[in-house]
């Protein structure tokens, strides 16, 4: 019986992985849904090439990408869609002289 169990604990966890390889594939190839433009920064995959890969020996890995190099884009935030700046601007008005 032990061994069905292995089996089966292996085959769940194979799907699983599959399923995630899945889903990131399909997310860097489409960008994220919105109805904005794309981001120039990411091209609207709302991930970039994460700073630990750009100035390393070679290896790659951090606490901000979890060692796949890529991260969010500082851009758009990880939407892949350019968004606005709010901005606040206050006028005032010079006293009469």
């Amino acid at each position: 019986m032990v061994p069905i169990v292995v089996a089966s604990q292996l085959a769940t966890g194979l799907g699983v992985l599959a399923g995630a390889v899945l889903v990131k594939q399909v997310l860097e190839q489409k960008p994220m849904a919105g109805g904005g433009p794309r981001c120039p920064s990411c091209n609207g995959t709302g991930r970039v090439g994460c700073l630990c890969s750009r100035w390393s020996d070679g290896d790659s890995g951090c606490r901000t990408c979890a060692g796949s190099g890529r991260m969010a884009c500082g851009s758009c935030g990880g939407t892949g869609t350019g968004r606005p700046i709010p901005v606040q601007i206050s006028l005032r008005r010079n006293p009469p002289s």
